[in-house]
C-alpha cells in the first residue's frame, strides 16, 4: 500500500522545497508539478518525498482527519494485542 501525506509548501526553490504537516517539515521535490502551479502556502500530496497533486486546503483537512481516525484505531488494536499476550501469559 503506497501513502500519499497532505503537506503545506512553506518555501519554494523549484525544483525544490520545504512542506510542513503537523510541525514536521520535509525537503520535497517538486519536479512532477508545473513551477507556475505553485506558490507558498499551496498544499500537495507527498509521496516518497515529492509532490505529486496539489489539493486544497479543505482536501487537506478531511485526509488528515482520515489518517489521524486509522492511527486512532491502529493504537487501540495495538492495546488490545497487548492485552491479549498478557493474558495469555498467565
Amino acid at each position: 500500500m503506497c501513502v500519499g501525506v497532505p503537506m503545506q509548501i512553506i518555501e519554494l526553490n523549484y525544483p525544490s522545497g520545504i512542506a510542513e504537516a503537523k510541525g514536521v517539515r520535509r525537503e520535497i521535490g517538486l519536479q512532477l508539478l508545473s513551477q507556475d502551479q505553485l506558490e507558498i502556502g499551496d498544499h500537495v500530496i507527498v509521496h516518497v518525498g515529492f509532490a505529486i497533486e496539489k489539493i486544497d486546503r479543505k482536501m487537506a483537512d478531511e485526509i488528515w482527519e482520515a489518517l489521524d481516525e486509522v492511527l486512532r484505531l491502529m493504537d487501540g488494536e495495538e492495546e488490545g494485542a497487548r492485552g491479549f499476550n498478557r493474558a495469555g501469559d498467565g
